[in-house]
């Protein structure tokens, strides 16, 4: 494909004319408040619109301070005595500053139904009014809360796999790490990375080329990150940027899904090759036409309702312990090691 998809394109035309017109306004020119309210209403327009499953509830999860965060948790039905369901934690993209427990309850909620587990969807605190590390502590406090107490929800913490998108990918990959190096944690059996931002600088040949016009800005990227980071020695810390981790042996296999068009495509893909190099089972599902965020898109292009499916065949596939299948959509896919 020589550019996007014709809906995506579509939809990338009629961003531009309404940023041209003043009836749409760039994150960065707003306020965080302002900019989470639009980012959660045009979510809303993206996305298919997806009825509540069988099972959901809302949860408060204590986190290290004191303090507790809301979370929501998506099954397609209620755990029967003694059969505890698989669980996948989630985070939320949006920069670390934008997103929420609505603008990704549809995502949730079909990837539960799709895989027929468990979805944790956790509200990390944002920034700026929680600066770096707070997100990754609250995502490492999470995934240590399943280990406590997940069983008294029906949840399997010797089942878990983390994932995320953009941000929440970035955190789903650190996450990842910490969970390799503590003890205390349960291990994941799959780290699901939809779009991350793996990199300490974003100066890759891919931010130059998909910068912008492809709906996720280099200004709005840079936007983020003055919100979120304290100082620039925070971009060298692997918990921001995991391609800086010393090594990534021993960490949980990698899903890692890419669109075509998106600033952060080299960065996923450096992230698979660090993975391979260091004998970790990675699988990356290239998505050809495709932009950031697509995932939740399914209101615009089909190709979104397609990579959901065949995420959900690999989280099957981790919790059983059993070989996955290609993907039925057409992507590029490379794989190194084994997930099968």
């Amino acid at each position: 494909m020589t550019g996007p998809h014709p809906d995506i394109a579509a939809l990338l035309e009629m961003v531009e004319v309404g940023t041209e017109s003043g009836s749409r306004v760039p994150l960065q020119h707003l306020a965080p408040d302002r900019a989470r309210a639009d980012f959660d209403a045009s979510s809303l327009l993206l996305e298919v619109e997806t009825p509540p499953l069988a099972h959901e509830r809302a949860l408060l999860l204590p986190m290290r301070d004191g303090a507790g965060i809301e979370a929501r948790l998506y099954a397609p039905g209620a755990p029967r005595p003694g059969s505890p369901l698989p669980v996948l934690l989630y985070m939320h993209g949006g920069g670390f500053v934008v997103g929420s427990l609505a603008s990704h309850e549809p995502l949730g909620r079909r990837l539960a139904a799709a895989a027929g587990c468990a979805v944790l969807s956790v509200a990390y605190r944002l920034a700026p009014e929680h600066k770096f590390p707070t997100a990754f502590e609250d995502a490492e406090d999470s995934l240590a809360w399943i280990g406590r107490h997940g069983i008294e929800e029906g949840l399997d913490a010797a089942r878990i796999a983390i994932g995320g998108d953009s941000a929440g990918g970035t955190l789903a990959a650190a996450l990842a790490i910490a969970a390799r190096d503590d003890g205390r944690h349960p291990r994941p059996l799959l780290q699901l990375l939809a779009y991350p931002g793996l990199s300490a600088w974003q100066d890759a040949p891919s931010h130059r080329a998909f910068g912008k016009g492809y709906l996720l800005e280099q200004d709005t990227i840079q936007w983020f990150f003055h919100q979120y980071l304290r100082g620039d020695a925070d971009r060298r810390d692997w918990r921001f940027a995991p391609l800086e981790a010393p090594s990534l042996a021993g960490v949980a296999p990698a899903l890692i899904v890419l669109p075509e068009f998106d600033p952060l495509v080299d960065e996923g893909r450096a992230y698979a090759e660090k993975l391979q190099c260091a004998g970790v089972p990675v699988e990356l599902l290239l998505y050809p036409g495709m932009i950031h965020e697509f995932l939740r898109m399914g209101n615009v292009v089909d190709t979104a309702g397609d990579a959901l499916a065949a995420i959900a065949v690999r989280l099957v596939a981790a919790f059983r312990g059993g070989p996955g299948t290609p993907a039925a959509s057409p992507v590029d896919i490379e794989t190194s090691g084994s997930l099968y």
